[in-house]
């Protein structure tokens, strides 16, 4: 089966972003550049630890690496909602980050999600020691490679979008909707 790479190296816009209402909202990662616009699914939680470990590798690239890495922007940056269309080319499974000590850049790629096995027995006669090559390598993939400034860019982005959804229960923690939620601090009673 053939895959196919989406590599922007650099892109002219990343970002993260959503489709739909707080409580409804799809995420994406959209990156667009030389023509092309590729928008992928994934979870908020995916973009929230994006973002979370974005900055360590940032923190890490300084450290080791003695990069300089610019202050986090003072002012709002791209805010401009996603590029039309927005149609899903995948839905993301793996996120995968690495720093480029020659080029000083952080590379972020977006692995499909791998289909599950419908059955798995165990037994010797399944095992195949011949098969050398990683699960990963047949599935559809973005890869953008940013600088550390546009890195801390998308970072706030990735954050004011993870923030902008429902506020949480201030006992619980869960979001909450509307018209309240059942707090399991109040013994499902409505909040």
């Amino acid at each position: 089966m053939t895959h196919q790479v989406h590599a922007f190296e650099p892109p002219e816009r990343f970002v993260a972003g959503t489709v739909g209402a707080p409580g409804e909202r799809t995420f994406f990662l959209q990156a667009r550049g030389g023509g092309r616009l590729v928008s992928v699914a994934l979870e908020k939680v995916q973009v929230s630890l994006l973002a979370e470990k974005l900055e360590e590798l940032l923190s890490e690239a300084q450290r080791r690496f003695g990069v300089e890495l610019p202050e986090a922007p003072a002012a709002v940056g791209d805010n401009d909602p996603l590029d039309s269309p927005v149609d899903e080319e995948f839905r993301v499974g793996t996120l995968g980050l690495a720093f480029d000590v020659d080029s000083a850049t952080v590379v972020i790629e977006a692995i499909a999600a791998g289909e599950a096995e419908a059955e798995v027995e165990l037994g010797d006669d399944d095992i195949d020691e011949d098969d050398d090559e990683e699960p990963d390598e047949d599935l559809d993939r973005l890869r953008v490679r940013l600088t550390p400034e546009a890195t801390r860019e998308f970072i706030e982005r990735a954050r004011r979008v993870v923030n902008a959804g429902r506020p949480p229960c201030p006992l619980c923690g869960q979001p909450l909707d509307p018209a309240g939620h059942l707090c399991p601090r109040h013994n499902g009673y409505h909040r």
